[in-house]
Formats: C-alpha cells, structure tokens, sequence
C-alpha cells in the first residue's frame, strides 16, 4: 500500500496553508499565553498534528501512527541519548564538588567587572551551555556575577545576551543534529554553514557586551581582553564546526577563549579596575584552588572533548557503526510518496557510535578518576533521568509532531506558502527561526518545527536549502534571550523575581539586533558569496573499507592511551 503526500489538499494555497499553520499557532499561544508545561503543549501540539494529518490531508491512520512513533523514538535517540548523558557528566562533577573548584578557578582570575563579563558570561556561559544546556548557563553565571557584587539587572541582562554565541551547537550541537534528522541532510554540512555565519556574531559579542556595561571609554580600556575573547572563540567555533564535529564547538571555543584570555592577564592588566557605581555587596567569595586541584576538577570535560573529537572521525564513526541496529518501519518504508519519490523509513540504533554514548564514556573514565563510586553514581544517573523526564518527553513530541508535519504535506504546504517572501527569504530565516525561539525557549525545537519548512521553501526559491537550515538556527539563538523560560531562569538566579518584564526590555532590542545582523549575513551570503554554502548532501554514510577501520581502531587506541596517562594524574591529585 502506497500514499502520496498532499500538499495544499484544498487547492487554494492560503487556506491549506492557514489551516497547516494551526499547530505551530497553538505551540505559540500554549507556550506565550497559556503558560502551559512544554510537554503538555508538546503533546497536544501533536495530537493537533495528527488530527489534520488524519483529516485534512488524508493520511492512512496507520501511516500516521507509525510517523509519529518514529518521531518520538528520533527525539529519544539519538538526540535524548546526548541530552542524558551530557547532563549527567554535569552532575557527576556537581555531586563531587569539583563544578565549585571550576566556578572558583574563573572567579578568581579579575576583580575587573567588564572582564569577569568576558569571563564568566560570554566564556564559561559558552562552555555550560555546550557541556549542559537547558538554562544551566544563565542560571549559574547570572548567580556568580550577582554574588561577585554585579548589579542584578546587569547579571541577568549580560548572561542572557552572552548565552547568543553558543547556543547553535548548545547541549553537545544538540540543536545541529536536530536540523540534520527532520530534512535529512547532512549535520556536519548544516554545521558547516552555521560556522560560517556565528564566527562574525562571535567576534562582535564581546565588545557589545562591555560596551553595555562600561560605555565606549570602558570598552577601549580593555580593548586586547576584548579582542582576544573575541578572536579565539571565533576561531575555534569555525575550525571544529567545519572540521571536526557539531557535538564540540561550544565545549572547545569556551575553554580555549578562557585560556587565551587568563594568558593575555599574565602579561597585560587594564588601567584602572571598573565596578559598577552602585553595587549591591558582594556575596560570593571564592576560594583559590591549587593548579592539581584545577585540573582535576576540569577532567571530565576534557575527557569528553578528547572522547567527542574521536566520535566524529568518520574512521571511527565507520568503525563503531558495524554494531548498528537497523530497524526497518515496514507500512512506512516506500510506503510514502513524496516528490514523485517513495520515502525509506529506516530507523539506525547506532548505540556505539552515537554521541551520548561517548560522552557516557567520558563520564564513566571520570567518575573512577574523581573516585565516586558505583552507588553514587547510579544515584547521580538515576537522578539525571527523572530530572529530565519531561524534558525527554517534550523533545520527543516535538519531533514527533515534526515528521508528522513532514510527511503528511503540511510542512511542504506552509513551505510554498513562504515562497512569496521571494528574494527577501534568507533574511526572513533568520527571524523564523528566531521565532521559534522565543515561542519555545529552545533552539533544537525551533529546528524540528522550521528547519523541514526552511528546506522546502529554499528549494522553491533554487536557494541552498543548506543556507537556510542554518540560518533557522543562526538567527535563533538571538530569540534565546526573551524568551519566557531564559527570562525566568534570568530572574531566579538574580532575585529579580516579579520584574521580568524589566529583564525583557534589557534584552529585546539586542535579541533584534543580533537577528537582523545573522539576516544580513545570510543575504549576503546566498547572493554575493554562494559558494561559501556546503551542498545539501543526504546524511553521510561512511564506508567501513578495512583502511578506514584500522584507522578508526588506531585512533580510539591513541585516545584512550592518553586519557590513562591524564586520568593516572588526575587521579593522584587530593581533594
């Protein structure tokens, strides 16, 4: 049995298309008004979804189960599998208390204002958001500026405009793989092109954020700091999204830009140290540690940058994926016309070879390294799940509520529909995907919601469907400042609980800002500079030739190795 998706199932564009866009309306009013839970919204939003799916476009009831079955189990694994595992990491150094020997290390560094902004909002904000994710950032680097004596507003405001750079490849490039699985393309050339569009915004955070604080004159005061913050983040964000894998961009630039600057401090200091005039007293006081102390406490993570930079070899991808489980939706596989083209529907249980399971590893290398032992860290494990319960539940009907947009035709629908924004479309990217932001809170879900539309209205265009994808998730994480879940993490960890509305006028003219200026790049770069644009190649398939493999072997060797030699002497090192 086969069926042929219906796009525009009424013969008249606009309604199909009004009617197609109920959904995403409801997400928005469920989430901005009715202030629902995201996973109660997530999963009415679905069901929504295969009402019209059932209905309007007349999709076989079981074609529509299966779709949204297959959904669910992508948003569970492997893009659930990265969010379980990366949090858990997190919590083991938490649990041991090494997160406080990391968030002392960065403390004490400079009593200057503007720098411990570069510091701890743009640098250590970047690496929480790689590592963790889901409002960790804002959380904890708003409490540390507000507790060194920052003016709460200006903790809370600087976090939430810090948070822009990193929250592409946020959660382990959580948000990357999303876009890669709703239009099949693949991540690494999605990751290529955001990386080619953040760097810019990268460069320039750094200074807009002193500039806020201090003014011009206090931002010329420390123009090298700026720079090199700038610079090396920049850097390293475009050499691993281009090179090596979206899981590592956020983890590595953060903690490159940290070193560079703590060296640029050895041999420079500003000339005059710059506090806020009306600064509340300080409450944190933190400890200095000694360098054994140090880099104990930051192990895990560099574990799981060695262990994430091996996963994405495609040597070792090709290596790890021969134990694959390949599970094949039969009444689904072929059974979809799509395009004049069936779809194949087979869903890859790549347990070895998936991200979370490298980051698992990572956490497992450190847990005996830091000495925790096996009941701690089952407690610590199972802790992570039912945090994360509802967040897993969310992030599965939002994909699910995804591909049955997808293939159902309503995604292709609305797709057409945006085809009237002609020329004006890579500019207007980056304000859907912004959109998505500031409706849902998050840029992986901004992806499964657009990035399939993104695809389908490039193409009508004849636009690199690629530019677009990533200009969903370029332009989104400037929505990641006003939307209602970072306002209120923003105000929890500052006591700013009841002036949310403050907060969101601190930020909302940057979030626009930082949105027109992605737009302008992504103009740019479909019309003056197309050959900047990967092509939107299927998801890669690495061939398993014996070459190939005794490479992937012979790295995964030499990682190891030298994960003994730096988990020997870490392990050595006394609390």
């Amino acid at each position: 049995m086969t069926w042929t998706q219906a796009v525009n199932p009424l013969g008249n564009l606009w309604l199909s298309a009004l009617l197609d866009a109920l959904p995403i309306i409801f997400l928005f009013c469920a989430l901005a008004f009715w202030r629902m839970k995201g996973h109660v919204a997530g999963l009415l939003t679905l069901l929504l979804a295969v009402l019209l799916a059932l209905s309007l476009h007349g999709m076989p009831a079981k074609m529509v189960f299966l779709t949204a079955l297959y959904g669910a189990l992508m948003g569970l694994f492997p893009i659930g599998w990265i969010v379980i595992a990366a949090v858990f990491l997190y919590n083991l150094t938490v649990k041991t208390g090494q997160f406080e020997i990391i968030r002392g290390s960065i403390a004490t560094i400079t009593e200057d204002r503007r720098l411990q902004a570069l510091l701890i909002a743009f640098s250590f904000g970047a690496f929480l958001e790689g590592a963790a994710g889901f409002g960790t950032p804002v959380a904890i680097t708003a409490a540390m500026l507000a507790g060194l004596g920052f003016n709460p507003l200006y903790a809370a405001g600087i976090c939430l405009i810090a948070n822009t750079a990193p929250v592409a490849f946020g959660g382990i490039g959580i948000p990357i793989i999303t876009a890669g699985a709703v239009t099949g393309i693949d991540d690494m050339a999605i990751s290529q092109m955001v990386g080619r569009q953040l760097p810019f915004l990268s460069i320039f955070l750094p200074f807009w954020l002193v500039l806020i604080m201090a003014g011009w004159r206090g931002a010329l005061e420390v123009w090298p700091a700026i720079l090199v913050s700038g610079v090396s983040f920049a850097l390293t964000q475009w050499f691993t999204s281009n090179y090596m894998t979206p899981m590592l961009p956020d983890v590595a630039s953060a903690l490159v830009s940290i070193l560079a600057l703590v060296v640029l401090l050895r041999v420079w200091q500003p000339p005059t140290i710059w506090r806020f005039s009306d600064e509340p007293p300080a409450t944190l006081k933190a400890e200095k540690y000694s360098a054994g102390e140090v880099f104990r406490a930051w192990f895990p993570f560099i574990a799981l940058m060695i262990l994430i930079s091996d996963w994405g070899l495609k040597p070792v991808k090709a290596l790890l994926d021969k134990v694959t489980i390949k599970i094949v939706f039969n009444g689904l596989d072929q059974a979809i016309i799509a395009g004049g083209k069936p779809l194949s529907v087979v869903y890859n249980f790549n347990w070895l070879s998936a991200g979370g399971t490298a980051i698992l590893i990572a956490a497992i290398i450190s847990a005996i390294v830091l000495r925790v032992s096996v009941g701690q860290f089952v407690e610590v494990f199972l802790k992570t799940l039912r945090d994360l319960r509802f967040a897993l539940l969310t992030i599965a009907a939002v994909l699910s509520f995804a591909f049955v947009a997808n293939w159902s035709g309503m995604t292709p629908t609305l797709g057409k529909a945006f085809t009237v924004t002609g020329a004006l479309f890579p500019f207007m990217s980056a304000f859907l995907g912004w959109l998505g932001v500031v409706i849902t809170g998050s840029d992986t879900s901004s992806n499964a919601l657009f990035c399939k539309m993104q695809q389908i209205t490039a193409e009508g265009l004849g636009l690199n469907p690629v530019l677009t994808i990533a200009t969903n998730s370029s332009g989104g994480v400037a929505g990641k400042m006003i939307s209602l879940q970072s306002i209120a993490v923003g105000t929890g960890a500052t006591g700013l609980v009841g002036k949310e509305s403050e907060l969101f006028r601190f930020c909302v003219l940057h979030s626009i800002l930082f949105t027109a200026i992605i737009g302008v790049i992504a103009t740019l770069q479909a019309y003056l500079f197309p050959g900047i644009i990967p092509p939107p190649v299927p998801a890669a398939k690495v061939a398993a030739t014996p070459q190939a493999l005794s490479q992937g072997l012979s790295l995964l060797l030499g990682s190891l190795l030298l994960l003994l030699v730096l988990g020997v002497a870490a392990y050595r090192q006394r609390k």
